[in-house]
């Protein structure tokens, strides 16, 4: 199933949707290692500038993905997808409050409500994602099927390295060889070998 927003061939939401879930997953380790340090400085604002990083990520994932949903009208995957952007929509605002939490204190170890909606967006992640991959992998958003077809019988048809028709039963092998030979005259399936000298069958 095509989705439209893709750059030659390649679906763009896919691409970027990685950059805010490695940054929020990133910028929560880096909160308990600044709450487990004697110095959380500097953890505490990498913290904080990874998960401004995941918003700005986010937020350009959306376009692209925005534009596959409109796409999926009249399907019955759309359900999903809607549930799928709700939850990102969710994550997205959540992590906004949370910076909006810290803009005074970027530098310090994370206060209890800071920590917990880390905690709460991430976990929603993972639902998010696992909707994400259901829409790929069950129903086949973004999965270029065109074409598959006679990729497989060029597969089946092609010869491995050592010459020999892989994919083929060792018989049908054996007649395309036979087939394929020029100096090889064609014999009638139903052909039995001829009487030897004293008119007897020498099969018999």
């Amino acid at each position: 199933m095509r989705t439209p927003a893709q750059i030659a061939g390649h679906p763009i939401h896919p691409m970027l949707v990685p950059i805010p879930i490695g940054l929020w997953i990133f910028s929560l380790v880096c909160d308990f290692l600044a709450m487990g340090s004697s110095a959380p400085a500097a953890w505490a604002t990498t913290s904080f500038y990874a998960m401004v990083g995941g918003i700005i990520g986010a937020l350009a994932a959306a376009l692209p993905g925005l534009v596959d949903l409109l796409s999926l009208r009249h399907t019955p995957i759309r359900p999903t997808a809607l549930k799928h952007m709700g939850l990102n929509l969710t994550i997205v605002a959540l992590y906004v409050v949370n910076v909006w939490i810290r803009r005074d204190q970027a530098a310090a170890a994370p206060g209890g409500t800071a920590l917990l909606l880390s905690l709460v967006a991430i976990a929603m992640l993972l639902v998010s994602g696992w909707l994400g991959g259901k829409m790929v992998y069950e129903a086949g958003v973004a999965v270029h099927t065109e074409g598959l077809g006679a990729a497989a019988v060029r597969e089946r048809s092609a010869p491995d390295r050592s010459g020999a028709w892989s994919s083929m039963p060792a018989a049908s092998a054996r007649q395309h060889a036979m087939a394929s030979d020029p100096k090889r005259p064609a014999r009638d399936p139903l052909d039995r070998p001829s009487a030897g000298p004293s008119g007897e069958n020498p099969r018999e």
